[in-house]
């Protein structure tokens, strides 16, 4: 399937076990702290662990996603209330109705061709308030985190909360020349039914990151290596996190 794990039942229930709260998490909230940003958007918001969290801390919250499963889970959670859930994508957001955008969980490299990614860019800039900052993180591709996705490497055990064990792996081909790697999660659960979840995901230097960035109306404020505000290059957690603010220009 698809993106199964956003998309399945019962892998959307593996996919919460499995990444629970987490220091990324807490670089979010952090972010928005920063700023007034009363309006906030999650876009490819899943579960809603963030989305939630975000609407705790009393902001106004739209999470968007397409995959209905994953907003089903997400509207059985406390404090889902707090939260305006929508079945949907990009196109659809209202213009400068937020004042910041997150795109979490690496989402931001399911946009596989340059001109999907553009056209995100473009919707996100419309979206936003002059001044707003969209934040997103995107694997550092000189980290090579593919090389870790095979049966070996990255074989794990994830307790649901029911105490069932599902035994995970996943397996990925090479880039090619385009940056875009084919991977495929594989899930065994107990009652010996195997579920897959196959993707594809763009690996963009930071220069690309960059460029497309400033074509879409965006400055980028601060880009980060890690977690922990890391220059590029000096963190073992190989991201790419940027804090881009959207800006009106002159002709």
């Amino acid at each position: 399937m698809w993106h199964g794990e956003y998309r399945h039942p019962r892998l959307v229930d593996v996919y919460d076990a499995e990444y629970p709260w987490g220091w990324e998490d807490d670089f979010f909230l952090s972010v928005l702290a920063e700023h007034s940003s009363s309006r906030v958007l999650d876009l490819g918001c899943g579960t809603g662990r963030l989305a939630i969290a975000m609407a705790a801390a009393v902001h106004e919250v739209t999470g968007v996603d397409p995959a209905r499963a994953s907003l089903d889970a997400a509207r059985r959670k406390p404090g889902a209330e707090r939260v305006r859930w929508i079945e949907g994508s990009v196109e659809s957001l209202p213009a400068r109705a937020f004042d910041a955008a997150f795109l979490t969980g690496h989402v931001a490299q399911f946009f596989v061709d340059d001109a999907e990614w553009e056209n995100v860019l473009s919707a996100l800039r419309r979206a936003l308030d002059d001044g707003g900052r969209l934040v997103f993180d995107s694997r550092d591709p000189a980290g090579r985190a593919w090389e870790q996705w095979n049966p070996e490497d990255s074989r794990r055990s994830v307790v649901l909360p029911g105490g069932e064990v599902v035994e995970v792996w996943t397996e990925a081909a090479e880039p090619g020349g385009d940056g875009v790697v084919a991977l495929t999660h594989h899930y065994l659960f107990r009652d010996e039914q195997e579920l897959t979840s196959s993707a594809r995901l763009r690996f963009r230097s930071e220069e690309e990151i960059r460029d497309s960035l400033w074509t879409a109306g965006f400055r980028v404020d601060q880009l980060y290596g890690g977690w922990g505000r890391e220059p590029v290059g000096l963190s073992a957690d190989d991201e790419l996190i940027v804090i881009a603010v959207a800006e009106t220009r002159g002709v």
